[in-house]
């Protein structure tokens, strides 16, 4: 999708790390990631949801704090999951753009770094990775959950008259406003990864599509359970299709654009009121 030219470009790149039980792999994708990013010259933060793991990864984040000062983290509070702990890395990160990256090293910096220039370049509130192009690239994939994916994938496309290929993709990129124009997430559970980026295009921001590699975990288990997802994406799909055709627009962001422009022109003519009141009794 063509983008709207004149945003400000993004200066601060923050990267959200949900972790449940990660200490075989979490000191490897941080320190990498954080190495590539730096590299590239490219201003950062990474912010782990510690999400009520069981085994040392808060202790191997604590000891990783000692060395990279771009790395801080949160402990997630109860109610823990997927969404609730990308949720909160969405309510606490400080750039002016943010990446949800996955902790056991699914995703790759160097795409990361892609997504970033990506975003400058083409002054794009988001940018959505695929796993699915020709330049993209999947390892060792399940041959059931590559079914599945493709199954919900074609079902969001034509329910949302989509060209995009892959929303179930968490790896994915937005500016900030983007993050806070999308309020309300509903999402406990991974359809998070479907309900922000079909707000983002439901309330009318703009987007690319960049190719992404993904590659199988090589340590601890999968979080996602997909036969305890089908019901929940389909929620959120449903709610995602009637916000597009029956709010009338209501939480498009060229309707909160003006909504905001509003607030601020009364704001700003109560304070000159309020200040020539002041000058008035002043005078007396």
């Amino acid at each position: 999708m063509s983008a709207v030219r004149g945003k400000s470009p993004p200066r601060l790149l923050s990267v959200v790390i949900p972790a449940h039980s990660e200490e075989g792999c979490i000191a490897s994708t941080i320190t990498d990631l954080d190495a590539r990013l730096t590299s590239a010259n490219i201003a950062h933060e990474i912010l782990v949801i510690n999400d009520n793991s069981k085994d040392r990864t808060e202790e191997i984040l604590i000891e990783l704090q000692r060395t990279i000062p771009s790395l801080r983290y949160i402990n997630n509070r109860p109610p823990n999951g997927f969404g609730f702990a990308v949720r909160t890395g969405l309510a606490n990160f400080r750039g002016d753009a943010v990446a949800v990256y996955m902790a056991d090293a699914s995703d790759r910096p160097e795409d990361l770094v892609r997504f970033w220039r990506t975003m400058l370049e083409q002054d794009v509130d988001c940018v959505f990775g695929t796993r699915f192009h020709r330049d993209a690239r999947t390892v060792d994939y399940p041959k059931f959950k590559l079914v599945v994916n493709r199954m919900a994938n074609a079902f969001i496309q034509a329910v949302m008259g989509l060209r995009y290929n892959d929303v179930t993709n968490a790896f994915k990129l937005y500016r900030r406003e983007v993050i806070e124009g999308g309020q309300p997430y509903l999402s406990h559970h991974f359809n998070l990864t479907v309900e922000v980026p079909l707000k983002a295009i439901v309330r009318g921001y703009s987007y690319t599509i960049v190719p992404n590699w993904w590659i199988n975990r090589k340590t601890g288990e999968s979080k996602l359970k997909i036969k305890e997802m089908g019901s929940r994406y389909l929620f959120i799909v449903l709610y995602c299709f009637i916000e597009k055709w029956l709010s009338r627009g209501d939480y498009h962001r060229f309707q909160q654009d003006r909504h905001t422009a509003a607030r601020r022109e009364a704001d700003e003519r109560l304070a000159v009121a309020a200040a020539t009141s002041g000058d008035v009794g002043a005078s007396h």
